[in-house]
């Protein structure tokens, strides 16, 4: 069995042995509380394809998705999710997720179909030394600005 492979299948295993154990769902405060200084680790349900993301407190994901090296992530929290963007204004694309927590996995959901976009864990502080790798881009926090989701500045 291939190592993408053995891991999907052990995140599924912790998947269906968290069922018994409470989960929570996360606010925003709490979202940036984890993310913040820390990385997200984990692979993304369907594809089973990985990511792993540097939460920079200025706002930048370093990293990669996909096995492709982030070059313009940034990340913010609304009231009660995370949401990335990437590119540019006039370009910009954005991804928002509902965060649940069950021991030590995380549940990342889709904003606001609800499906589970992929299971992560954190690992404390930059273990994989991103921020050491070139991430000259700022991130400016409009996600608002994103091409059809000017609807997500509004409560």
């Amino acid at each position: 069995m291939s190592r993408p492979a053995r891991i999907a299948m052990v995140m599924l295993g912790l998947l269906a042995a968290s069922q018994a154990a409470a989960v929570e769902r996360l606010t925003g405060d709490q979202i940036k509380q984890l993310f913040e200084g820390n990385t997200v680790s984990g692979r993304y349900s369907g594809s089973n394809l990985p990511f792993s993301e540097y939460h920079h407190a200025d706002g930048r994901a370093s990293g990669h998705n996909r096995h492709l090296t982030n070059t313009d992530a940034c990340w913010t929290t609304t009231p009660d999710a995370v949401c990335y963007y990437y590119g540019p204004q006039e370009k910009r694309r954005t991804y928002c997720f509902t965060i649940e927590t069950s021991g030590d996995l995380i549940v990342i959901r889709n904003r606001p179909s609800g499906r589970i976009n992929g299971l992560a864990r954190i690992e404390k502080g930059d273990p994989y030394n991103y921020s050491a790798k070139k991430s000259d881009w700022v991130c400016d926090g409009l996600i608002s600005q994103a091409p059809g989701r000017s609807k997500l500045a509004r409560r």
